[in-house]
């Protein structure tokens, strides 16, 4: 079975996304974010779900959830409103575990 990408995101963040074959979920409240990104995974359809940062972090007990499987891997993405840091840090947290020290960032 063929897995896509998806990319949720309020609508302005979501423009031109479709432009390139990503599936577009638009989620304009945060409060929603979590029941559109479980949505999203209980398709089993999306290898990759992309997020905006904002909704990474009102999604975050759905997104622990997802981590604990292989699939669908969920990345959180600046939106239009402005980069809040989670995905470095994430990104971070990554690095220092896999290496033994943050060799990225370097707080």
């Amino acid at each position: 079975m063929v897995k896509n990408i998806a990319f949720i995101g309020d609508s302005e963040s979501v423009k031109g996304f479709s432009a390139v074959g990503i599936d577009v979920l638009s989620c304009d409240e945060p409060e929603e974010a979590s029941v559109v990104l479980k949505n999203a995974a209980d398709k089993e359809m999306y290898a990759v779900i992309y997020i905006t940062e904002e909704l990474y972090e009102a999604a975050i007990r759905e997104v622990n959830k997802l981590a604990e499987q292989t699939m669908p891997a969920v990345i959180p993405l600046p939106g239009a409103r402005g980069n809040t840091g989670v995905g470095s840090r994430r990104l971070s947290l990554f690095v220092e575990k896999a290496v033994g020290s943050d060799i990225l960032f370097k707080n």
